[in-house]
């Protein structure tokens, strides 16, 4: 026992040395991670502002000046442009200048004022159909609460009405980067131990030090774990930065337990190292595992849940993302800064992620062979 303890400690130093030796791996390894959650947990965002919209007022009455003037203060849509003409609000639309076009016709007013049902017209432009949702939504609601004004004016008293007072509760400003800053750690913890996982072997075979492996009395499973174990600590340290991170400079909350994002940490790492384990075992170059690393990730993020709900998925795909990590530690992960979920509630992504982590970790282990072929 003792001395298999020391040769993995060895094993452990020397994948240290090996990688710290390589003065530009520092960086690639802790700022990276760092300035790729800055980028993207400002440009991954749900938030649908600033949309572009051009009025089309052939009426230019006080009236229809007051809705405009609405949509501009609502702090979602931004008039740039008003156009004089049919042909103008198509080129508009066709260069994509602008995404909503707000059109009054002539008479819009004196309909109004004679109680007269008084249309107006909102054109979107539907190339992006998750924006053109939102903006149709937006700018329906300000239409019905003006609506809702020009009733109590009319009456001599305030109309009976449902009093609704909506209330969002873990994400009350409903901050898109609360929900999406999370996911992000998940994904840079796992592009990062991943892509240095995935060719530990594969560099060993390729600079020829597989050679001089064979000729010692280690055990496969030792020079596993000597290989797996500095990665994690390096998983380890990217998330508690990353984490510092979102939450210093996002202002993320962090509502649940820090010793259980720990050990989520932990099992989320057990399978993440197990695939890159198993992308090692199958790969004879650097070229070909970085190669399959991307292969991985990419569908890793798109059937994780953190831009598509699973639920939407044909059913095929749903089965698929049962043998996704990143599926089980994004519920983790927004559970624990958002909601402050407890293992009561967590146990299930715990249990799966665990059975998976190991399962994979145990193939990898039966593929790797101490030998150069």
């Amino acid at each position: 026992m003792r001395e298999t303890l020391r040769r993995i400690r060895h094993m452990i130093v020397k994948e240290f040395i090996q990688i710290f030796r390589d003065r530009k791996m520092k960086p690639i390894i802790f700022l990276t991670p760092v300035l790729q959650l800055i980028i993207f947990g400002y440009a991954v965002t749900m938030d649908v502002t600033n949309i572009h919209m051009a009025v089309q007022d052939l009426d230019k009455t006080s009236v229809t000046r007051e809705i405009a003037r609405r949509f501009e203060a609502s702090g979602y849509f931004r008039i740039v442009r008003f156009a004089a003409s049919d042909e103008e609000v198509r080129n508009l639309l066709d260069r994509g200048k602008v995404t909503v076009v707000l059109n009054f016709d002539r008479g819009f007013t004196s309909d109004l004022e004679a109680r007269r049902a008084a249309s107006v017209q909102i054109l979107v432009d539907g190339a992006d159909s998750n924006t053109a949702l939102v903006a149709a939504g937006y700018a329906g609601a300000i239409l019905s609460r003006y609506n809702g004004d020009i009733a109590t004016r009319m009456t001599s008293r305030t109309p009976r009405s449902l009093d609704v007072r909506s209330r969002a509760w873990y994400n009350a400003d409903l901050r898109s980067k609360n929900y999406n800053v999370p996911g992000v750690i998940a994904i840079m913890v796992l592009l990062v131990c991943l892509l240095l996982t995935s060719m530990a072997i594969v560099r060993e075979r390729e600079i020829g030090t597989m050679e001089q492996l064979m000729v010692t009395p280690i055990r496969p499973a030792e020079l596993i774990l000597g290989k797996t174990i500095p990665f994690a600590a390096i998983g380890f340290f990217d998330m508690f930065l990353v984490t510092v991170v979102g939450v210093v400079w996002f202002d993320v909350p962090i509502r649940g337990s820090i010793p259980l994002l720990v050990l989520a940490t932990a099992v989320y790492l057990l399978s993440v190292l197990g695939f890159g384990l198993f992308i090692s075992t199958i790969s004879r170059t650097q070229q070909q595992a970085m190669m399959a690393t991307f292969l991985f990730f990419a569908p890793a993020i798109l059937l994780s849940g953190l831009m598509f709900p699973i639920e939407n998925m044909p059913r095929a795909v749903q089965f698929i993302t049962y043998l996704n990590p990143l599926r089980y530690f994004l519920v983790i992960i927004r559970g624990i800064f958002l909601k402050g979920n407890g293992m009561t509630i967590l146990w299930p992504q715990f249990a799966a992620l665990f059975i998976l982590g190991a399962s994979v970790v145990a193939t990898s282990s039966l593929r790797f062979k101490k030998r150069l072929g």
